[in-house]
């Protein structure tokens, strides 16, 4: 029997052709900004066009897959609970009677 998919899992896998476009706009992007000087420079009528040529389609693609972060190392030591250290909370000292005097002056 084929697994029927929830309404959950539909949500969560992004659209394959807009997933694509924005690959390809994305390695585009990136070998334009490598391989011509002129894509690292700025615009007139866009600005600084490496945001646009790299940035913008990376965000996007981000935004794609709901601003999730990649796995690794870190992420798994992140996700691990954190201990409360015991003790109390550092307090302020008292600042010495010399500079008290000081800035009542």
């Amino acid at each position: 029997m084929p697994k029927l998919e929830t309404r959950q899992n539909v949500a969560v896998r992004p659209d394959p052709q807009l997933h694509r476009s924005l690959r390809l706009a994305l390695s585009c992007g990136v070998a334009l900004v490598v391989l011509l000087p002129m894509a690292r420079g700025h615009s007139e009528w866009l600005g600084w066009l490496p945001l646009w040529l790299v940035g913008m389609p990376g965000m996007a693609l981000w935004a794609l897959h709901r601003f999730r972060l990649p796995l690794g190392k870190a992420a798994s030591a992140a996700a691990a609970p954190r201990r409360r250290r015991p003790g109390t909370q550092a307090r302020r000292r008292a600042a010495p009677v010399a500079q008290r005097l000081s800035r009542a002056a």
